[in-house]
């Protein structure tokens, strides 16, 4: 099966839901094409909230208390509220279905183990940290704390499994961050238990972990050297010209506008 890595580097505020849409588009075309694409992207300063997040009873206040220069976007896949900045990095892998990994199970082992022979040097456990946020059965942890929250898009045929690494930066900050919108976001009157009690202290960089500096690009060449891609995407653009995908890719954006209207309202 071949291979594809696009690597989008860092995305404008301006062009915030373009990784979003592009999910999508390549969940469609790996099983049309039979082809597997590896996906790295990073935001500026934003709080990815999940769909369930926009029903918290006093939404505007949580968002309203969502510190500068960090700004709200919703996703187009499960889970709660994740932090995306210059210190975390997000990898979506996209492939077809297939028997081998039909189940959602089998398709989040895929990443954890990607994952894990990146950081041979680290003992990587796949399990619920439920202090942690965006908490789930497949958070990557080492030594009982969180590194990375996996969450899964299925589009016809084809599979997404995304995942937030957090790499460097000050984790502490962004877990108080998600702590504080729920705080305010929610009614201490009537808690509701599946959202989570947020504990910074319960997740971590990969950079302490590993007691030396590590950057983004370091953390890619890794994952480069594992998936071995047979070519990549220098432009997006010209290649979802090439490829017919231009309207696909505008419904999608559109879409997602339509999805952002309610926290723009909210404000």
């Amino acid at each position: 099966m071949q291979r594809l890595i696009y690597d989008q580097k860092m995305v404008s505020k301006e062009e915030q839901l373009l990784p979003f849409g592009l999910t999508d588009i390549f969940g469609e075309f790996v099983h049309s094409n039979h082809i597997k694409i590896l996906h790295f992207w990073q935001l500026e300063n934003t709080f990815i909230l999940g769909m369930k997040d926009t029903r918290t009873p006093f939404l505007a206040k949580g968002l309203k208390n969502i510190p500068v220069p960090y700004t709200p976007i919703v996703r187009n896949s499960g889970g709660l509220g994740v932090i995306a900045d210059e210190g975390t990095l997000n990898i979506s892998l996209i492939f077809p279905k297939t028997a081998e990994v039909a189940s959602t199970d089998a398709a989040y082992e895929v990443m954890w183990h990607l994952t894990q022979q990146a950081f041979p040097e680290l003992t990587i456990e796949a399990y619920e940290i439920p202090t942690s946020y965006c908490p789930g059965a497949y958070d990557l942890s080492v030594g009982g704390r969180k590194i990375a929250g996996i969450a899964q898009r299925r589009v016809k045929e084809g599979i997404a499994v995304m995942m937030y690494l957090s790499v460097n930066g000050n984790q502490m900050a962004r877990g108080q961050m998600v702590a504080d919108f729920y705080r305010d976001s929610l009614d201490p009157l009537q808690p509701d238990p599946s959202f989570p009690i947020v504990d910074p202290a319960s997740m971590v960089n990969l950079e302490e972990l590993l007691d030396t500096p590590l950057s983004i690009e370091q953390v890619k060449e890794r994952f480069k050297q594992l998936f071995i891609a047979d070519d990549s995407i220098s432009a997006i653009l010209p290649w979802i010209t090439k490829n017919k995908l231009n309207e696909q890719l505008q419904r999608k954006i559109d879409n997602m506008k339509k999805r952002n209207q309610m926290i723009q309202e909210g404000k």
